[in-house]
């Protein structure tokens, strides 16, 4: 399947700012034997980023983590930072894929655990910082930038209360979570964050025809389904944009019209768009 690179231009920034450029990817759920994957990591490079975030579910058995953090060399020197999943704790196990169309009672069905320190640890060593309940304050080509963020709300991590309150004296608050429940965007729109990064949802990963387009079927949480993927907007909320990711539960290795994904946004002032 072929990868698909999203570019988004997003009106951030104040008049007369230099723009800035952010890769975010989410969900590789990548195993050992996912090299197209890892050529397609190891091309980011050239993209040029000023920033990255990754959304989470990193990893689909523990053998890959060396793979991961070797592709993710090469980007070495470029601030990032990242959230865990629910699929960096634990590995796949199979669910009836019509599991995901019915409501969404809380249980959850975990296959072994997986080394998640060992993950934590290669990813801290190149210079990657964990948002898990804590704020972090940046600066890039001028532009002040604060970022906040949680453990995955699928498995009931969160605790956004420990960095709630309003942004700081900051040119652009940044929130950043796995899984886009509506309690955690609700909770960083109350703070007047500017955008909130997300992944978790694999843009439905069956997407129907639609009027215009396609339609996903499910979310996995409570978004509702128009905003299963990309840059959407609710008046009096931040800017919301969730990565349909670059992969999938290899117990169900299938996507439909939902391309594994990554996405360059470009921060602009209005002035440029």
């Amino acid at each position: 399947m072929r990868f698909v690179l999203r570019e988004v231009e997003v009106p951030l920034l104040s008049e007369g700012t230099e723009a800035l450029r952010i890769l975010h990817f989410s969900d590789l759920h990548l195993t050992p034997n996912r090299n197209a994957t890892l050529t397609f990591i190891k091309s980011w490079v050239e993209l040029k980023p000023d920033l990255i975030i990754s959304t989470g579910d990193h990893i689909a058995h523990r053998e890959s983590i060396p793979l991961l953090l070797q592709a993710l060399a090469p980007l070495e020197g470029i601030p990032s930072f990242y959230v865990f999943g629910s699929n960096d704790y634990f590995a796949p196990s199979f669910k009836n894929p019509l599991r995901y169309l019915l409501p969404d009672k809380g249980k959850r069905i975990h296959g072994q655990a997986l080394p998640w320190e060992d993950l934590d640890f290669g990813l801290t060593a190149l210079g990657w910082t964990k948002l898990h309940d804590k704020r972090a304050l940046i600066t890039l080509k001028g532009t002040s930038i604060e970022l906040r963020g949680t453990d995955d709300a699928h498995l009931a991590r969160d605790h956004y209360e420990t960095v709630a309150g309003s942004k700081q004296s900051v040119d652009i608050s940044l929130g950043v979570t796995h899984a886009p429940y509506k309690r955690v965007i609700n909770a960083m729109a109350k703070d007047d964050l500017d955008l909130i990064f997300a992944g978790h949802t694999h843009g439905g990963q069956i997407r129907i025809p639609w009027f215009g387009g396609t339609r996903s079927l499910t979310t996995n949480c409570d978004l509702p389904n128009w905003r299963s993927r990309g840059l959407t907007k609710v008046e009096g909320e931040p800017w919301l944009h969730v990565s349909a990711g670059l992969g999938h539960n290899p117990k169900t290795p299938f996507r439909f019209l939902s391309p594994p994904e990554c996405t360059l946004l470009r921060f602009s002032s209005k002035g440029n768009i």
